[in-house]
C-alpha cells in the first residue's frame, strides 16, 4: 500500500482494509494533505478487488475534530478560486467515500465535528461510544455545511439537519443512535470488542452479494416506482443467481454446508 504522511492504509489477511485517520496530535482535525491523502487511499482501497469491506477510524482520542486551524486561517487568505479548488477537493472525498463500491464501516469516539459529521453520513454504517460528541460547528465561526449537507440529509433527514446545521449543537452517541447517524452506540470500553463483532459478521457475507446490494440500494433509494427500477431489480436477481457465488452460496445452502467465502475465514 502507498505510504502517507497523515492517514494510514492497513489490510487485514481476512480480506478487509482499515484506513485511520492518523494525526491524533492534531485530534484528526482536516487539512489538504489529509484530504488528498484520503482520496488516494480510496482509490487504493477500490483498486484492490480482493477486499471485503472498509473500516474507517481515527487514532487517538478523538476520530476527527473537524477542520485544523491552520488550514482555516491560511483559506481566509484565499480568494474565491482558490476556494472552490479547496471545497471541491473536500467534495471529490466525500463522493468517492459514498460511491465506493464495498460496504464502509465508520467506528467513532471522541469528538465527530464539522466535516467529520460529513465522513460518518458518506459510510453505509457507522457505530460509536455512547460518550462520542457530534456537532455540525461550521455556523459558529461563519461558515455552513455546504459539501457534507447532501450526505447528512441522507443519513439523519432533513427536519433534523435543519436543526443541527443552524443551532451547531452537540449531541451524544445515543441521540446520533436516535437520529440513524450510528447504527448501535456503546460504552467506550466496549467499543473495540463490538467492532469485533461487526468485522466478524460481515465476513460472514458473500462479497460480491454485499457490493451488488450496495449497488441496489443506491439505486432504490428515492422509493419512487418506476418500470426502469423495476427492470434493474429484475436483473439484478438474475445476475446475481447465475453467478458464480451465487451459485456457491445457493448451493451451500441447499446441502447444508459452509460456503466457500466462509472456508476462507477458518
Amino acid at each position: 500500500m502507498t505510504d502517507f504522511t497523515t492517514v494510514q492504509l492497513e489490510t487485514d489477511p481476512r480480506g478487509f482494509a482499515t484506513l485511520w485517520l492518523n494525526r491524533p496530535q492534531k485530534n484528526n482535525a482536516f487539512n489538504a494533505e489529509m484530504i488528498r491523502e484520503l482520496i488516494l487511499a480510496l482509490g487504493a482501497v477500490q483498486a484492490d478487488k480482493s477486499l471485503r469491506f472498509l473500516v474507517l477510524r481515527g487514532r487517538g482520542r478523538h476520530f476527527c475534530a473537524g477542520a485544523d486551524l491552520a488550514w482555516m486561517q491560511h483559506s481566509a487568505t484565499l480568494d474565491y478560486n482558490a476556494n472552490l479548488a479547496d471545497s471541491r477537493e473536500l467534495a471529490e472525498l466525500m463522493y468517492s467515500l459514498q460511491a465506493l463500491p464495498i460496504p464502509t464501516l465508520a467506528v467513532v469516539q471522541g469528538a465527530a465535528f464539522g466535516g467529520a459529521v460529513g465522513l460518518v453520513s458518506c459510510c453505509d454504517m457507522a457505530i460509536g461510544a455512547l460518550d462520542a460528541q457530534f456537532s455540525l460547528s461550521e455556523v459558529r465561526i461563519g461558515l455552513a455545511p455546504a459539501v457534507i449537507s447532501p450526505f447528512v440529509v441522507q443519513a439523519i433527514g432533513e427536519r433534523a439537519a435543519r436543526r443541527y446545521a443552524l443551532t451547531a449543537e452537540r449531541f451524544d452517541g445515543q441521540r446520533a443512535r436516535e437520529l440513524g447517524l450510528l447504527a448501535e452506540r456503546y460504552p467506550a470500553d466496549e467499543l473495540e470488542a463490538h467492532l469485533d463483532e461487526w468485522v466478524a459478521n460481515l465476513l460472514l457475507n458473500s462479497p460480491q452479494a454485499m457490493q451488488v446490494s450496495k449497488e441496489l440500494l443506491r439505486e432504490v433509494a428515492s422509493g419512487v416506482l418506476s418500470p426502469p427500477l423495476r427492470r434493474f431489480t429484475e436483473n439484478a436477481i438474475a445476475r446475481i443467481r447465475v453467478s458464480a457465488e451465487g451459485q456457491e452460496g445457493l448451493n451451500a445452502f441447499l446441502e447444508k454446508r459452509t460456503p466457500a467465502w466462509q472456508e476462507q475465514q477458518a
